[in-house]
């Protein structure tokens, strides 16, 4: 009996995890709006309310129908951003690059380090990202495959992320960093127009165990999700010594935008740019706690956008 309810339950797993991809098989015949209802009720088992959106998933699934200011396109280009970047906050923050294709078929191995990053210009979520600490243990012919799946990925098809739909697909090799441990950890800041509410601290993700964590300005754990809520009362981790620093930047990369998730990255003392995130989860976050999907809500001013 119980390895029947395993059987079904894994069944029902692995249909909630297709749904979505066989909905974008045929995403043509229907609009943007009626996808995303059904999206959003699929994943979060509610109505999605976009006349008067509340909590922070529906206000993502608004501003990607609504807010399509061209510029999105440029900043969720691994490569293209990095110029944007640069010409804010300076040179020093971005990670050099090493290369850039438009088939995966013309890398040239020998020319790149023995340590090195490579990633797909319109990839998303770290799923479309080789990293490689050790050329020789590098199989080549894999990688060429995992990359030429990342070129045909529309994130737009799937998900309705529309600034992706014009991003022109290309791979990027980028020079490798690390931190003090060997890995490198995640600092992704939730940004409201300059107003920098938190940080997610993400950990362990080289032990494919990823720990997710919040902190505030002062280093306070922000019981936002369910790992938070259940850590113990005290709890706390290293506060990096460049976190205000980081804070800092994610303020002014965030200016002018009603949500951004800026990613950074601190290693032996620098801090570097990741990305720049307008909808994480694509807006359907699960792991947020029911009141903080209504506070970064709260936080999220729809008000200033003119509906495109």
């Amino acid at each position: 009996m119980i390895r029947s309810i395993k059987l079904i339950n894994s069944i029902l797993h692995k249909l909630h995890l297709l749904f979505p991809l066989l909905l974008a098989k045929v995403y043509f015949v229907f609009s943007d709006k009626l996808y995303l209802e059904m999206l959003f009720y699929w994943h979060m088992k509610r109505k999605l309310n976009l006349k008067n959106p509340k909590t922070f998933n529906e206000k993502l699934q608004w501003l990607k129908l609504y807010n399509r200011d061209s510029l999105y396109t440029t900043l969720v280009d691994k490569y293209a951003v990095k110029e944007y970047v640069k010409n804010l906050i300076g040179d020093e923050f971005i990670i050099p690059n090493l290369g850039l294709w438009d088939d995966p078929c013309k890398i040239d191995f020998d020319t790149l380090p023995d340590q090195f990053v490579l990633k797909t210009t319109n990839g998303g979520g770290g799923n479309d990202v080789i990293v490689c600490k050790n050329k020789k243990d590098l199989d080549k012919r894999r990688s060429i495959c995992h990359l030429k799946k990342g070129l045909r990925k529309s994130i737009y098809n799937v998900y309705k992320e529309w600034p992706y739909k014009n991003v022109q697909p290309r791979i990027i090799a980028e020079k490798y960093i690390e931190d003090e441990s060997g890995s490198l950890v995640d600092y992704k800041f939730s940004c409201f127009d300059g107003y920098v509410d938190c940080v997610m601290v993400c950990l362990d993700r080289h032990l494919n165990d990823t720990k997710f964590y919040f902190f505030d300005r002062n280093w306070n754990l922000k019981r936002l999700n369910i790992r938070g809520k259940n850590a113990p009362e005290g709890f706390t981790i290293p506060k990096p010594s460049c976190m205000d620093e980081m804070f800092e930047i994610a303020s002014k990369l965030s200016k002018g935008f009603p949500f951004v998730r800026v990613d950074l990255y601190a290693a032996k003392g620098r801090v570097y740019f990741g990305e720049m995130t307008f909808y994480p989860d694509s807006g359907f976050d699960a792991n947020l706690l029911p009141e903080t999907d209504e506070y970064f809500g709260q936080l999220i001013d729809l008000s200033k956008i003119t509906r495109r």
